[in-house]
């Protein structure tokens, strides 16, 4: 079995509130302490309440991508065992084909099945599988 990897990197895309880390938090947290006015102090319920609400989205950033690393894993596992089997289904450029699963590549937009007719397959986009039957080679469509 051939399964050939890019390397990934998840990131929270353009959002800068996301990529804060909580040092950074923390750290902005303290300067806002040193400088507010000692005859109209912060609210220290609120500051924790930022923080926690910080943790909470930090803690659910870091779920979902972790959910979405296994989704990932499930898909390479699940299109491994598609090698030497015909499919069917949408190739990458939208038009239908088939042809017999080759080697599976895995890069950051996803997990592609490398067909024998010289085409790319999303696995998602898999309508048919079939188990080879007297040597019977896939056609493109």
């Amino acid at each position: 079995m051939q399964v050939t990897s890019a390397t990934s990197s998840t990131s929270a895309g353009t959002n800068k509130f996301a990529e804060l880390e909580s040092t950074e938090f923390v750290r902005i947290l303290v300067e806002e302490l040193q400088n507010q006015d000692p005859f109209s102090p912060n609210d220290s319920a609120a500051i924790l309440e930022q923080l926690s609400s910080l943790r909470n989205i930090e803690s659910q950033t870091l779920l979902g991508d972790q959910i979405g690393e296994l989704v990932k894993q499930n898909q390479v596992a699940a299109a491994g065992n598609l090698i030497g089997k015909l499919v069917e289904g949408i190739d990458s450029s939208n038009n239908n084909t088939s042809g017999v699963v080759t080697s599976v590549r895995v890069t950051d937009e996803g997990v592609f099945l490398e067909l024998d007719t010289g085409r790319t397959m999303d696995v998602t986009q898999v309508s048919q599988i079939s188990e080879l039957s007297g040597g019977a080679e896939g056609d493109a469509a």
